[in-house]
């Protein structure tokens, strides 16, 4: 099974006070050493998969170089963080290859250097079409910078795009969102994000909402009402324009699916490098773990730290087993999120019938509650489910396996 490869950019031109993510602003002197860091242990992947019991395929067909803005970074070590990966793995033909960029750092040189790596996918930070909103949560671009990147990308050859969107910024109404996503439609990108506004400790917004405080715009915030009718109202849009909802926050035109986050949700491997990487491996004896004994490993979990200090002065990853139960419990949270649901025989004939018969009685009152629907042996979330979803994920945990 081909492998997806996420690297983690932690570094950005300003820091949005949105923004709960471990990235922040750094000096560029940290630059070279981070990236030499990353590139040290791309090449010694394979010894920590055999140290952990893990499989790793050698063969890959989607590659995410996320962040904060990977763009900061100069041409030359965007271009040594491909290389790397080059050495390391085999990169199948066709492969999806995405950037995450924020509107106004694609320079010349980047957009070359994304030529010669093969980059194919961007996804632009965009949050609001509309300038005042933008501007309120520290973004640094403008409506018109968007859209000419959109144009610069196209006429390098790139017209994969996706388009984030935030619903809940300060001074959001329903008549500005419906402004941004009418520029979605309009411009022609095939994929759009669209998140609902996170509201906790992590981020410096989150902390003053909580507090009931101004600074920041917080006192222009939505309400949580406004912000699931913004939602919905996406849903209705985009779905209309045939950018189809395909996933709690992911929309597209039919053939742009995301392929490396489609890893995540349907539990395929990918390996995450750099500040708080996420990684999930199978191990070597996925097919001879028996259904009762728990204490068995069905794949593997490791992360590193939020920390660029800790990350740079060499830290371990933390490692967590994934349990036979574990890997049930995801195969529900995760694959409710995709609109496609969750398939119980599916389930049954991988993990066990009598663990999913055991569950009867939850999708049963999930269904009467009218968060999810039910198609034959196919479970999936309703408008409202999506809404509610964490609700609905947690009544897939801790469920005990017959």
């Amino acid at each position: 099974m081909a492998l997806g490869i996420y690297l983690s950019v932690p570094f950005c031109r300003t820091k949005c006070t949105y923004c709960n993510f471990a990235s922040d602003v750094f000096s560029r002197g940290v630059f070279r050493r981070y990236v030499d860091r990353v590139c040290a242990d791309v090449e010694n992947a394979g010894k920590l998969a055999q140290r952990l019991g893990a499989i790793l395929d050698k063969d890959v067909d989607s590659i995410y170089l996320g962040g904060g803005t990977p763009t900061v970074l100069d041409s030359t070590d965007l271009e040594r963080l491909f290389v790397s990966i080059q050495k390391a793995f085999r990169v199948l033909s066709q492969p999806e290859i995405t950037v995450e960029c924020a509107p106004g750092t694609l320079t010349p040189a980047v957009l070359e250097a994304f030529i010669r790596c093969g980059v194919n996918r961007v996804s632009l930070g965009v949050q609001s079409f509309v300038d005042q909103e933008a501007a309120s949560v520290g973004r640094l671009h403008k409506r018109a910078t968007v859209l000419a990147d959109i144009d610069q990308l196209r006429q390098a050859g790139i017209s994969n795009i996706n388009i984030d969107l935030i619903a809940g910024l300060p001074h959001q109404t329903i008549s500005s969102w419906e402004m941004s996503l009418a520029d979605i439609v309009n411009c022609g990108a095939p994929h759009a994000s669209v998140y609902m506004l996170e509201i906790d400790q992590g981020s410096r917004l989150g902390r003053e909402l909580i507090a009931g405080g101004t600074r920041y715009h917080a006192h222009f915030v939505p309400d949580e009402d406004l912000i699931a009718d913004l939602y919905e109202i996406a849903c209705d849009r985009l779905n209309h324009a045939g950018i189809q909802q395909y996933e709690i926050s992911n929309f597209a035109q039919p053939g742009h699916e995301s392929r490396h986050n489609l890893k995540y949700w349907i539990r395929q491997p990918y390996i995450g490098f750099g500040v708080d990487s996420h990684s999930m491996l199978l191990t070597k004896h996925e097919k001879e773990v028996s259904r009762v004994e728990s204490s068995r490993r069905e794949a593997v979990r490791f992360s590193h730290s939020e920390s660029l200090e800790q990350f740079v002065a060499g830290d371990s990853p933390q490692i967590t087993s994934v349990s036979p139960t574990a890997a049930l419990e995801e195969s529900f949270f995760l694959g409710l999120r995709l609109n496609s649901g969750v398939n119980l025989l599916e389930i049954g004939l991988q993990h066990g019938v009598t663990f999913v018969d055991s569950l009867s009685a939850t999708i049963t009152d999930l269904v009467t509650a009218g968060l999810l629907e039910r198609e034959g042996d196919i479970i999936r979330l309703t408008g409202r489910g999506r809404l509610l979803s964490n609700e609905v994920f947690a009544s897939f945990i801790g469920t005990p396996q017959t």
